[in-house]
């Protein structure tokens, strides 16, 4: 039986030739097309321009009835105060820091 010259080297090389050629198409088809390309969440509430608010300063906003029972509408109407970066708002003369869900959809 004759004996295979470099057989082991041989599958050595192939094989870390396919390692090689995976880890390069794996990098091409995570690599973004355009570096300025901003990723797409799948809530539409991250997918919003910085200039695309549910709210803006001195807007009133009126809170569900479901949170505020037994009071009319213009008892749940407050001022925003102030819209911070993670899209909550702080109200003129109300406590603490309020999510839009909180809040009746502006009609």
């Amino acid at each position: 039986m004759k004996k295979r010259r470099g057989g082991r080297w041989l599958g050595a090389l192939a094989g870390l030739a396919g390692l090689t050629a995976g880890a390069v198409g794996a990098a091409l088809l995570l690599r973004r097309r355009d570096g300025s390309e901003k990723r797409q969440s799948i809530y539409p509430e991250y997918n919003r321009r910085k200039t695309d608010r549910w709210a803006r300063p001195g807007m009133p906003v009126t809170f569900r009835a479901e949170l505020m029972p037994g009071r009319d509408r213009a008892e749940r109407t407050f001022r925003v105060a102030e819209v911070l970066p993670s899209g909550r708002v702080t109200l003129e003369e109300f406590t603490g820091d309020h999510a839009e869900p909180e809040f009746e959809p502006i009609r």
